[in-house]
């Protein structure tokens, strides 16, 4: 007999599943001119996102300044971790979603450097901590490898709306627990890339970031699923956060950016007027009003391209922190 993951289809998920379709037409349109500068801080977006849930305490600015091959004060370990998701996330095309082979392979690069045992699935227990409390204890080891050769079947024969099909994998792959360390973000890792077979556009969405601002609520939906015996509570709770990562694109993208315009230079041209300044103050003069779009199009891509540098670099996140133009900068807007 063929295995299946319980569940139970809702009127909640068939609700979402229809809201998220025609989102996804909307993001499409928008994305069809999406520079590859745009997709990468989309990218880094979700990595940083990613390793916070991890407890992984390097900021965004930090995150990008790493990926540009800059020197960042930090933990060893935890800029270990950033290249190694990057390197993870750069290889998703190549990889099978329902290949035992390719996980290892992911594992491993996802956790090269920072676990004994990357690339192999776990030899003794583990469970699922919020903090100190145990939110979910793991299957006995010895059950790991019939587990997930289970799974994997289930994943590419499974005749269910992929983004079902996606909710439910997420949850029994965390169910499972197959690897001593790195379980979460290889179970969004691969989230990313079921979602990205279906429609690409999920390769450079951060749903990561949606998830990390729910944090309580994705551990509440794993207990709930966990006590029900099914993953429906944990695939309604999935396809929420995947609705509200899809509006805020659209809601975004939308209102607050000119397609017409090329975002960082219309940012470059406002130091015309003042060779430093804040972000309010540059908010204020690009007419914008939602913060996470300008560090998203304007702030992040002309800070990793060179054209503006901080003026205190030491600590990113400073109240005084304000920006100038670099020779580089410079250059392009006269």
């Amino acid at each position: 007999m063929k295995y299946k993951p319980p569940f139970t289809i809702t009127p909640v998920i068939l609700r979402l599943v229809s809201e998220i379709s025609e989102l996804v037409g909307h993001v499409q349109a928008l994305s069809g001119s999406t520079s590859s500068l745009l997709r990468r801080e989309k990218r880094i977006r979700t990595i940083h996102a990613s390793l916070v849930i991890e407890n992984n305490t390097l900021t965004l600015e930090q995150v990008t300044a790493v990926l540009n091959g800059k020197h960042v004060l930090g933990q060893p370990r935890e800029i270990q971790e950033v290249r190694n998701a990057f390197i993870a996330y750069e290889h998703l095309e190549t990889w099978d979603p329902s290949s035992q082979s390719d996980i290892l392979v992911a594992h491993a690069m996802l956790m090269a450097g920072l676990v004994e045992h990357s690339g192999q699935f776990r030899t003794g227990g583990v469970g699922v901590f919020q903090g100190s409390r145990v939110v979910h204890m793991a299957r006995p080891a010895h059950l790991v490898h019939e587990h997930m050769a289970n799974l994997l079947t289930w994943l590419a024969a499974s005749d269910d709306h992929p983004l079902v099909t996606i909710c439910i994998f997420h949850y029994e792959f965390e169910f499972i627990h197959p690897f001593e360390d790195g379980n979460g973000r290889m179970g969004r890792l691969w989230q990313t890339l079921i979602l990205s077979r279906w429609k690409p556009l999920f390769a450079f969405l951060p749903v990561e970031t949606v998830i990390r601002g729910r944090q309580e609520g994705y551990y509440a939906a794993l207990a709930q699923a966990d006590s029900a015996g099914e993953s429906t509570p944990f695939v309604e709770f999935l396809l929420d956060a995947l609705h509200v990562a899809l509006n805020e694109v659209v809601s975004s993208d939308v209102e607050h950016t000119d397609p017409d315009t090329d975002p960082v230079q219309k940012l470059l041209y406002v130091f015309r007027e003042k060779p430093e300044q804040g972000i309010a103050n540059l908010m204020k003069a690009l007419g914008l009003s939602h913060n996470p779009t300008f560090r998203r199009n304007y702030l992040n891509p002309a800070l990793s391209q060179g054209y503006l540098e901080r003026t205190i670099p030491d600590i990113p996140n400073s109240p005084a922190q304000k920006y100038r133009l670099t020779g580089k900068g410079r250059q392009l807007i006269h």
